[in-house]
């Protein structure tokens, strides 16, 4: 059997909570029982929000918790060069398009639409479908556009990509925590709609970013919580249109707060930081991430 390896990937733009400390436990719980090696991954494209200090507070809760982690910690920030030369390959095939519309632009559009938007297509977090008005932009009016400065970001053409395919695309989920067992389930892109996979200031996107790391750093096993379950499918569509490897995947249950809510970091929910300070010990943070 090849060595398994998992990967804890969070993003350092706010303080750890509960529901990070479940996925990281659980992953280096595996890696153990598996024999195989968990790595550490600091997904900070945005190098606005997510901060030097953010950094620091991740791996000092990492340390407090006794979590370890095998090589180098990887920083998505260090590598736009490699997300850089795989957006050139969808551009080249012609698998992206340039899409200028702002926010504004696209709410406004959607409500001129018929019956006032009510109708419109709507992503799995409950988005508008981005509308498919740049994709009938002329090659000409694109490149006057971009010369212009006008901002713009690069979405996938999923009809395009769908068709490049041209079969039927699905992942590998397990069952439970403990990875005793396996089902296929049907991956749907469509159902994002032309997702954005990378900027005109950052060549990359969460999307784009994730799928090339899992390859280079050779992930076989993607632990995370099933908030991103849904989300697997635009990164099975990338994985097969670049032809990178496919990972298994188990989409671990979520840590709630008393009223059901999922732990937010932008709400300042159940900090491991602020547990630490107020004398929680490893062992108790442990039992209330519930493993």
């Amino acid at each position: 059997m090849n060595l398994l390896t998992f990967r804890f990937a969070p993003s350092p733009n706010g303080e750890l909570h509960l529901g990070h400390a479940h996925s990281v436990l659980l992953n280096r719980k595996l890696a153990d029982a598996f024999a195989g090696r968990m790595l550490l991954r600091m997904e900070d494209i945005d190098t606005t929000r997510c901060t030097p200090a953010f950094k620091t507070g991740i791996l000092r809760d990492l340390a407090w918790l006794g979590v370890a982690w095998e090589g180098k910690v990887r920083r998505q920030s260090e590598h736009f060069g490699n997300y850089e030369a795989v957006l050139h390959r969808l551009i080249d095939e012609e698998l992206v398009y340039p899409a200028f519309m702002s926010r504004g632009e696209i709410r406004a559009f959607i409500a001129e639409s018929g019956g006032g938007g009510r109708d419109w297509p709507r992503d799995p977090d409950g988005v508008p479908l981005y509308p498919r008005a740049d994709k009938t932009l002329s090659t000409q009016e694109r490149k006057r556009r971009i010369a212009h400065g006008l901002p713009f970001a690069w979405r996938l053409d999923v009809d395009a990509a769908m068709q490049r395919i041209a079969a039927p695309l699905t992942w590998l989920e397990y069952d439970d925590e403990a990875l005793s067992g396996t089902h296929r389930v049907e991956a749907r892109p469509q159902d994002w709609g032309d997702v954005i996979v990378a900027r005109r200031e950052i060549p990359t996107s969460y999307h784009l970013a994730v799928v090339v790391d899992d390859a280079l750093q050779q992930i076989t096993h993607v632990v995370r919580g099933s908030d991103l379950y849904s989300a697997t499918a635009v990164q099975r569509v990338l994985q097969k249109l670049l032809g990178l490897p496919e990972p298994a995947y188990f989409h671990h249950r979520l840590i709630l707060d008393a009223e059901g809510r999922k732990l937010s970091k932008s709400a300042g929910d159940t900090g491991i930081a602020a547990l630490r300070n107020a004398g929680v010990t490893p062992e108790t943070v442990r039992r209330m991430a519930k493993l």
